[in-house]
Order: C-alpha cells, then sequence, then structure tokens
C-alpha cells in the first residue's frame, strides 16, 4: 500500500470541481478555471524517493482543498500501474513511465513528468487521445548533466583513462607527458539542442574560457525568442540565451550540416527523442565533422570530441563507431547508447577513445528538491488557471 497525506477537504467534490479530459482534440490541451484552493482535486506522486522534509505541510496549508497521496510505487521498475490507487479522482499524478488509461482516470488535468524527456509516453492513450497536460522534468538535469559532459571531456584532453590505467599497475608514466595537452580555452562547444541542459554546459564552459555555438529547431533571431521559458534552477544556466556566439536553427540536413561543419571541438548533444530526431547523426554528419577540421584554416588538422546526454536512438551506433576507427572524430563520450542497456558483447565498448557510462549523468541528491520545485510552480499555475511550465507540445512531441 502507498503511504497517504490526506488533506481535510478530501476528494468528495471532484466531479464537480473538475471537469472530465474525455473528448475533444488533444492538441488543445486542458486550461482549468481558476480554483484558488484546488477543491476537488487530488495529486497523485508515484515515487519511492522520500518527499523533502515538509513539502506536503506547507501544500497543504497553501491548497487547503487539494488532497495528496504519495504512493512509493517505482514507475520506472517496470509493470503497469499500481492496484492499490483509485485513479477515479486523480486529477494531478507525478510519475514516469507508469500512465493509467484514460477510463481509468477521467478527471486526470496534469501528467508531471519525473524525466527531462517525454518519448516513452508519446504512443500512450493518455497521451494521444485526451486533452491531458504532460509536462517534462526539464531543468532539473541541468547542473548534474552539465558537470558530467565538462568532466568527460576534461579527462580525455588531460587523458585521465590512461593515467587511471597507469595507476592500477602502480606505474609513474611521466614518459608519454608532453606539451600537446589542450585545455578549453577558446574552444567552441556547439550544443545540438539548447535547452535546460545545454545552457549550463554553455555557463560552465564560457566561464572556462571556451566559445559557444548553439543549434536548436526554431530560429531564435530576437532577444525574447532566445530567454528560457522552462525551469531552470536559480542563478544557473543561460535565461536570457546571451552566451552563444552564433546561433544556428532549423530541422533540414542542410541546416544541421551547417552547424556541424563550424569547426567544434566539442559537440555535446542534448536534443530529445522525437521521430525527427532518431537517427539524426549518421555517417554523413560524421563525415562533415571530419572534413570540417580539414578546411578550416585556423583549426586545421583538429577534431571534433562528441557527448552525448540526449538519447541513444539519437546517433546512429553503427555511424559512430566507424566515425571511431576512422578516426573521423577524436573521441566520444555516452551516458546513452543504441541499445541500451548496452549488451556486454557490443563492439562499441572496446571503440578507442570512448567513455561510457551506464545512464547515470542525470543523478543528483538534489533531484527530488528540483523536481517538487517544478510541481510548486505547476500547482501554483494550476490553481490560476493558467499554462504549465514545462509543458509539452503534443505535436511536436517535447
Amino acid at each position: 500500500m502507498g503511504d497517504y497525506i490526506v488533506d481535510g477537504a478530501g476528494t468528495g467534490a471532484a466531479a464537480a470541481a473538475t471537469p472530465s479530459n474525455q473528448g475533444g482534440n488533444a492538441e488543445q490541451q486542458q486550461s482549468p478555471n481558476p480554483n484558488p484552493d484546488l477543491t476537488g482535486h487530488k495529486l497523485l506522486l508515484l515515487t519511492p524517493l522520500d518527499l523533502p522534509t515538509g513539502w506536503a505541510d506547507a501544500v497543504r496549508a497553501r491548497y487547503q482543498g487539494l488532497a495528496i497521496e504519495h504512493n512509493r510505487h517505482n514507475p520506472w521498475a517496470g509493470g503497469g500501474p499500481p492496484e492499490d490507487v483509485d485513479w477515479s479522482n486523480v486529477t494531478v499524478l507525478v510519475t514516469g513511465p507508469v500512465l493509467p488509461s484514460p477510463r481509468d482516470a477521467p478527471r486526470l488535468h496534469l501528467v508531471q513528468l519525473q524525466s527531462a524527456g517525454a518519448n516513452y509516453v508519446l504512443e500512450h492513450p493518455l497521451f494521444q487521445d485526451t486533452k491531458v497536460a504532460f509536462c517534462t522534468a526539464n531543468g532539473v538535469h541541468g547542473p548534474q548533466m552539465a558537470e558530467w559532459v565538462i568532466m568527460t571531456y576534461l579527462a580525455f584532453q588531460h587523458r585521465l583513462p590512461h593515467y587511471l590505467d597507469m595507476q592500477k599497475e602502480g606505474y609513474w608514466d611521466r614518459d608519454s607527458h608532453n606539451i600537446d595537452t589542450l585545455d578549453t580555452v577558446h574552444q567552441r562547444i556547439g550544443i545540438l539542442g539548447y535547452g535546460s541542459i545545454g545552457r549550463q554546459v554553455a555557463r560552465v564552459a564560457t566561464a572556462m574560457g571556451a566559445e559557444v555555438y548553439a543549434y536548436t529547431a526554431h530560429p531564435r533571431p530576437a532577444p525574447e525568442s532566445r530567454r528560457d521559458k522552462g525551469y531552470y534552477v536559480p542563478g544557473l544556466g543561460d535565461p536570457e540565451g546571451v552566451l552563444p556566439s552564433r546561433w544556428f536553427s532549423g530541422t533540414s540536413g542542410a541546416d544541421l550540416n551547417e552547424f556541424l561543419a563550424s569547426g567544434l571541438d566539442l559537440l555535446v548533444v542534448a536534443v530529445p527523442l522525437t521521430p525527427q530526431t532518431r537517427g539524426m547523426l549518421g555517417r554523413a554528419q560524421f563525415r562533415v565533422l571530419a572534413e570540417a577540421g580539414k578546411r578550416d584554416d585556423e583549426r586545421r588538422g583538429k577534431k571534433t570530441y562528441m557527448a552525448n546526454v540526449g538519447r541513444g536512438p539519437v546517433v546512429d551506433t553503427e555511424a559512430l563507431m566507424e566515425a571511431l576507427d576512422e578516426g573521423w572524430i577524436r573521441g566520444a563520450a555516452l551516458d546513452v547508447t543504441d541499445p541500451e542497456p548496452l549488451p556486454r558483447e557490443h563492439p562499441l565498448w572496446h571503440k578507442p577513445n570512448l567513455i561510457v557510462t551506464p545512464h547515470v549523468s542525470s543523478d543528483s541528491t538534489h533531484y527530488i528538491d528540483r523536481l517538487m520545485a517544478i510541481v510548486d510552480i505547476n500547482l501554483e499555475r494550476l490553481s490560476r488557471g493558467e499554462r504549465f511550465i514545462n509543458q509539452v507540445n503534443k505535436k511536436q512531441g517535447y
């Protein structure tokens, strides 16, 4: 059974206070009427994690009509929805891949996902066939994932994997030390997908003296269009979108190749997985990266290093292995792979100049605090009848 924290108002008035999500166009997501006390609403949190100390009491005091249920079912462990939940009066759900059927949860208004991506819900009837709004946890991962990107890049630049191997052997290997170690000053970092993760990478990279190029699907010509309208950790990221020295955009292969040909020392892959981004980086794109190093007089002979913290299928694995074998790129750091998990016998493990971690770049002890900060914002917006933060565009899938 779950842990239950139920506010005094209960949910008996739910039917009258919260309309059904059934019918209508799924593109026309719900914009509820203002409801300051959230009377008739019920929040269900599916997570085995402890909630931040005092969080439930603070929410209870602010929204006296809201019922809260914390069920410790792990939505990432596989299987279906928990059997000990009455879905009929749930209006706000915090979850991962586990979703109820539209029939079982007729009054659901909002699904708050616990991940930055929404790719695993795009085919679910609750996403496709109802007006339920879906929001991501975009922004909670920026600090730790930016650290992972910079950490793996610096490890490669300073040959840390080699020295760790020598440490295991008890060998003081200064003989291979030379002056060709590259630091990040004046290096060019291209960020494919300038969302919350990419913006924090830009913040750290520019602090280290690097130059940043950004790439987004849609043009961002005006200052207002470059602002971050999603959640970000206060004081971090690039809220105004002022850090990139160049901004590329587009959805065609030619648009992407123009960005890849711009002489990148580090390519950071941080786009969501959608039908449009699946296989986005293939053999042709790796060849563009390779040729860019030959044409750019300023960077002649230099090659690109790639870090993927988006989703594995964005990169064609066979093409990546060829690029590593042929030396079209300097190396790669992967926190996501295709397939995932990467089988023990997969040849990718043994490619040169490669760092692989098992999808852990988003791990942080601050994760639940940041996630609940997004829930706080969206409960407030629900009470005001406003559009939610981090709301997924159902047509675009992110």
